[in-house]
């Protein structure tokens, strides 16, 4: 009996009809409009992709098929936005993937999806931070400063490295940022995130002169494999958008907002990626670009250094909007699972006035600082990805089941090409994981070991579902 009803309490579904925001201590803020949320999106998807992984991509995985890369995890992405898009209008709360999961899936499925993006985004702000820090070093040494070789980097990735001091303060300058409330904060995205799409199209505005269609060839050197093994590396480059749908629950009007700045945000990176990875691997052959800065290096190789140091400066304060979309996410997912009783209630306390998580926001800045400041960019890297494509394998799904177990639900935004459309995104989230290392496998089993023992020594019990199915006297008597 006992057995039976574990199984039925990993599998109960928290009702959309029921979904809560909590009390005043646990409640958002609506502040958010349309554009900012699309800004939010945009900031989020727009960043390390080109100014770090196209040219890392480029150089030592898929050459000038890196293009191919983008475009595959584009599809990919774009068959789950669609689900995303359609949740997102459904289910207008914080928590994105993990509050679709626990409300179609049932608890477990959740839990194990929030567990997972808890480390993923965070480690996703510690990605981009340090890559951030490397055109912050571009940029002195190319205007001749020297700084102490101690704090440009982490222990490993240089003679004399100990600590990545930039990446480590910018991850707690971004907490810091997002603890000022939301308003605040989306105000600042807006702004960085159009600085940052005026750099890229000035990037390829200058850039399209300066092509050599020679660089070109050959298109795959790495062979076709090569462009696959790409997409799955640059494949956290092409959303952000998922991590923007965790605010739903700040948004004015998320039942029509959260669907069109899904598909908006995810349009305009895409046409940006294209345009600017032809730009990058047509300036500079491919073995030639730097893997850390490759923009800023291909314009100094054709004399254009001035826009160079424009260029990093671009990317410093561009890829910020990154840092902030995606701690604006992971803090957004811990608030929603603490309120909902899977992690203690404490970190779902909101500040009084700012009516932001201030808990969790500085807990996740210190965490990825961490990250950022001691681990080289590689390992980091590693810590991501897996979580986030099972992630969209489980809401292209979800987003199927419910369409059939509860097609009356009204939903402002309904996914096209139901079923085929979230089936393709499950198949390329399930195929591009394949191409993973081993070693990021091993971090996620022991990541997802973990969670297991925390959700059925504390969270099974202790969540607000489980609390509302206690059994009574009379049936425990009957065990």
């Amino acid at each position: 009996m006992a057995g039976l009803r574990m199984g039925q309490g990993v599998l109960r579904r928290k009702p959309i009809e029921q979904i809560e925001e909590g009390d005043a201590s646990e409640r958002l803020t609506r502040t958010l409009g349309l554009w900012q949320l699309t800004a939010i999106g945009v900031g989020g998807i727009i960043g390390a992709g080109i100014f770090t992984l196209a040219g890392a991509v480029a150089n030592g995985t898929a050459g000038p098929a890196v293009l191919i890369s983008f475009l595959i995890a584009g599809v990919a992405s774009a068959a789950a936005a669609f689900s995303y898009a359609e949740f997102a209008g459904m289910i207008p709360k914080a928590g994105s993937a993990y509050t679709y999961g626990y409300v179609v899936l049932g608890e477990l499925a959740g839990w194990f999806i929030g567990w997972d993006l808890l480390l993923e985004y965070t480690a996703i702000v510690a990605v981009v931070a340090i890559g951030i820090s490397g055109y912050f070093n571009f940029l002195v040494k190319d205007l001749g400063a020297e700084l102490p070789t101690w704090m440009l980097g982490a222990p490993g990735t240089g003679d004399g490295h100990r600590v990545d001091l930039f990446a480590a303060v910018l991850c707690l300058f971004i907490a810091y940022l997002l603890t000022l409330g939301i308003k605040s904060a989306a105000r600042f995205e807006t702004v960085v995130v159009v600085l940052k799409v005026l750099v890229v199209l000035l990037v390829i505005g200058v850039g399209v002169f300066h092509i050599n269609t020679s660089n070109y060839s050959p298109f795959f050197p790495f062979g076709v494999g090569g462009a696959f093994t790409g997409a799955a590396t640059v494949f956290f480059a092409v959303f952000g958008y998922d991590a923007m749908s965790t605010a739903a629950e700040e948004s004015k009007d998320a039942q029509r907002h959260m669907p069109k700045a899904i598909m908006y945000s995810l349009a305009i990176s895409m046409v940006l990626y294209v345009l600017a990875t032809l730009v990058l691997t047509g300036m500079q052959n491919y073995k030639e670009v730097d893997p850390e800065s490759g923009f800023s290096t291909a314009f100094q190789s054709v004399g254009l250094g001035a826009l160079a140091d424009v260029i990093a400066v671009g990317a410093i304060i561009g890829i910020l909007t990154v840092m902030f979309t995606f701690m604006l996410g992971v803090t957004r997912v811990w608030f929603s699972m603490s309120r909902d009783g899977l992690l203690p209630h404490w970190f779902a306390k909101t500040h009084p006035t700012r009516h932001v998580p201030v808990r969790v926001t500085w807990i996740v800045g210190v965490a990825s600082a961490l990250i950022a400041g001691f681990l080289p960019i590689g390992e980091a890297a590693e810590l991501t990805n897996i979580g986030i494509l099972l992630a969209f394998a489980v809401v292209c799904t979800a987003v199927i089941v419910l369409r059939y177990r509860r097609p009356e639900l009204p939903r402002s935004f309904r996914t096209p090409g139901m079923p085929l459309v979230p089936a393709i995104g499950v198949v390329f989230s399930i195929w591009l994981i394949t191409f993973l290392a081993w070693e990021t496998w091993l971090r996620f089993a022991v990541w997802f070991a973990l969670g297991l023992i925390i959700y059925f020594a504390y969270s099974y019990r202790k969540s607000a579902l489980a609390k509302t199915a206690r059994p009574s006297a009379e049936e425990r008597g009957k065990e």
